[in-house]
């Protein structure tokens, strides 16, 4: 089975959770925090790495946080996918050399193979599509509960 790695489930999380609940103010990373239960260590870390692909913008200073860098109908999971393979093979990639015959000759480009077709799978999916997912399940977001629409 293929395995959804911590990493991987963090960004996807985060990058939702900007999109689902940004106003016109970024979104502090302790918000997603909280909202998400992502711990911070791993959260900053991520999200750094997305701002250096350009899928979201770093805003500093007190009312700083992260934003998207483009609409959230043009960014797709597959992009986020991508940035999180990068960081996660940086440090550890596979020794071309190690296993057997089958494994390289067999398992290996079947493994290929399936991953390119998750991957074509992911890039059809967009934050925007992930949005109204959480919109059709019924997860409030924060900016509809700031409005006030007292009169």
């Amino acid at each position: 089975m293929l395995k959804l790695s911590k990493k991987m489930l963090f960004a996807i999380e985060a990058v939702v959770d900007i999109a689902y609940h940004a106003g016109s103010l970024p979104v502090q990373n302790r918000e997603i925090t909280r909202r998400q239960g992502i711990p911070r260590r791993y959260l900053e870390q991520v999200l750094q790495h997305l701002v250096r692909a350009g899928i979201l913008i770093g805003v500093r200073g007190p009312r700083g946080g992260y934003r998207l860098a483009r609409e959230r109908r043009r960014i797709t999971v597959g992009e986020i996918s991508h940035v999180v393979r990068n960081m996660e093979t940086a440090g550890n990639p596979i020794e071309e050399e190690a296993g057997s015959e089958i494994g390289h000759k067999v398992v290996r480009p079947l493994w290929q193979e399936l991953q390119k077709e998750v991957m074509e799978r992911l890039d059809t999916i967009t934050v925007e599509d992930l949005c109204l997912l959480a919109h059709q399940k019924n997860i409030e977001s924060e900016i509809h509960q700031k409005l006030d629409f007292t009169i």
